[in-house]
């Protein structure tokens, strides 16, 4: 049964939205997927969000661009947490959709990330399944320490070869 719900307006979100994805399943925690406007298709928009909770989604990943309304809609509908990723626009560079996020009214709260931040999005919806789930906050554990490692490891090349030939 899938814990996150990735959901985005148009399919031209796929490259940040399957990056959520990959982090997903690299953590083993299941995930769907789905294209929904909000705006085109308000029938089936509905359903998806009002359906979520049943269907045992825990967190719902929603990316949008311009008016990016679909995490604000999700977050207005389902009960559990929302975390928007607004997408880069070629108008205003995603600030547009930014705004658009982060600005919602007192009551209906939307975790945001960065411009096209599908990884942090994912990592985050993994935080928030972690409160409750030890061996997922093992695995987050482990990641960081990947992560710290791998500076390490950049950190002594760049002192053994120096900054001209790293």
């Amino acid at each position: 049964m899938a814990k996150v719900s990735i959901v985005m307006g148009s399919d031209s979100d796929m490259p940040v939205m399957s990056k959520a994805a990959e982090v997903l399943e690299k953590f083993g925690v299941d995930y769907e997927m789905n294209i929904i406007s909000a705006h085109r298709e308000p029938d089936e928009f509905f359903e998806y969000a009002n359906t979520a909770e049943e269907r045992g989604i825990k967190v719902i990943i929603a990316g949008a661009g311009m008016a990016a309304h679909l995490p604000g809609m999700c977050a207005a509908i389902f009960p559990l947490p929302v975390i928007g990723i607004p997408m880069h626009t070629t108008s205003l560079g995603g600030r547009d959709s930014l705004y658009s996020i982060v600005q919602m009214p007192s009551g209906i709260p939307v975790a945001t990330v960065a411009i096209n931040g599908g990884q942090n999005a994912a990592l985050l919806a993994l935080k928030m399944l972690a409160v409750s789930d030890n061996e997922l906050l093992a695995k987050l554990k482990e990641y960081k320490e990947e992560l710290k490692d791998a500076v390490v490891k950049k950190d002594k090349r760049l002192k053994e070869v120096g900054y001209k030939e790293y």
